[in-house]
């Protein structure tokens, strides 16, 4: 019966993130998913935001609606990054507790470390040292999602929960040449080198910073998992104040190996090149997932798999795109 369905409104469905997240609660007949597109809700009109919840009145919120991009998009639009950031955050988590919701779950990012933290970087890492600088602003944003969601917790009691994802990948990614992040990027790049006959790709960095990767369903199924968990058992796993949970792999790798599986998953057989004087970003990234291990959740997709998933809706897009209408 629908009366007994939850009720859960994912923000941000038309992004990687939550596709990802629809897709998985889709799957369920318990769940009753409400969406809107940016035409129809700007996220960062407070007004509009108040109005839409007071009308549709979710049981549940997902919030995976964010402004995001790659180092070259975070570096040259730094005040977009943290203003509309911190807007659409501020927006929906005061919509969802003044409209008496008790659950939300915020996707924040693995950003949100020190540079500097220890590897793999558990939760308790958070506000020890400075974030990475050519994604501060975004990092400062999630951050500062995190906090909203644990002071509405403390002075309201509210069960606002928040998971970190490591680098992600999947279905519905970015590819643009410049602002996407390193796989959707990398794989632009070596389809158009297999396409023209190209001898040689660049690749932006020396390739030997280390990076973990999740493939995007994965994610949503860990933000499915967390959210159904019983209150008692996310308080048993977190603290108040430090009350975020990673979700990734466990496992990392350098950028030329990634590099060259996505040569081998494109079929490229030339020469890699690696462009020094493009900046490196953080020399290793991997989360330590030990607590929502704990909690019953692990990855399912290894790394060439979901490379080649990803590819493989990369090349039916571009079909799509090029198909006359």
């Amino acid at each position: 019966m629908e009366e007994n369905r939850v009720k859960i409104y994912v923000a941000g469905h038309r992004g990687m993130v939550g596709s990802a997240i629809v897709r998985r609660l889709n799957a369920s007949p318990d769940h009753i998913v409400v969406t809107r597109t940016r035409r129809e809700l700007d996220l960062l009109n407070q007004k509009e935001v108040f109005d839409f919840f007071d009308k549709e009145k979710p049981d549940q919120v997902y919030l995976a609606a964010a402004k995001v991009g790659g180092i070259h998009a975070n570096n040259t639009f730094p005040a977009e990054f943290i203003y509309e950031n911190l807007v659409i955050q501020a927006n929906i988590i005061h919509a969802a507790h003044r409209s008496g919701i008790e659950r939300l779950l915020f996707l924040g990012s693995s950003c949100i470390y020190p540079v500097r933290a220890s590897q793999p970087m558990a939760e308790n890492a958070l506000l020890t040292g400075l974030p990475e600088p050519t994604n501060e602003p975004y990092a400062i944003a999630k951050i500062a999602g995190i906090k909203l969601c644990e002071s509405y917790n403390r002075q309201y009691g509210r069960d606002y929960r928040s998971v970190m994802p490591t680098n992600l990948y999947g279905p519905g990614d970015n590819f643009h040449p410049e602002n996407s992040h390193v796989i959707p990027g990398l794989l632009r790049r070596f389809h158009e080198a297999v396409t023209s006959g190209a001898k040689e790709v660049v690749i932006w960095g020396s390739g030997t910073v280390m990076r973990e990767f999740l493939y995007v369903d994965d994610l949503a199924d860990a933000c499915v998992h967390v959210m159904g968990l019983e209150p008692a058992v996310y308080k048993a796993h977190t603290l108040p104040m430090l009350s975020h949970i990673n979700v990734g792999t466990g496992k990392d790798c350098t950028i030329r190996e990634l590099a060259e599986t996505i040569a081998e998953v494109t079929g490229f057989k030339g020469k890699l090149i690696f462009d020094t004087a493009r900046p490196d970003g953080a020399p290793r990234k991997l989360l330590d997932v030990s607590c929502l291990q704990s909690l019953g959740w692990q990855a399912k997709t290894g790394l060439k798999e979901g490379l080649v998933r990803a590819y493989t809706w990369y090349s039916r897009d571009l079909k799509r795109s090029s198909d006359p209408a």
